[in-house]
């Protein structure tokens, strides 16, 4: 189990990564949350500083997330 937790940390983050990928684009098509937030009322009523603020967002939230998976992952190796 200790030589697998690095490719597990790794994996993991890109699974979060995808996942909010995911969201982003389920919530333009009618789930809610953020892409719907950026589609209504960004795209559609052309709302350019609401889509940039969500568009900015969904980025930070990609960025905590590699961010916060690489440093576990630092903190894990052993080698």
């Amino acid at each position: 189990m200790p030589e697998a937790l690095l490719s597990l940390i790794n994996n993991v983050s890109i699974t979060l990564i995808t996942l909010v990928g995911y969201s982003a684009m389920g919530g333009a098509v009618g789930a809610g949350g953020l892409g719907q937030v950026g589609y209504q009322y960004g795209y559609i009523g052309y709302d350019f500083a609401v889509m940039n603020s969500v568009l900015v967002l969904l980025i930070v939230l990609v960025f905590i997330i590699q961010i916060s998976g690489d440093l576990l992952s630092k903190k894990f190796n052993h080698r």
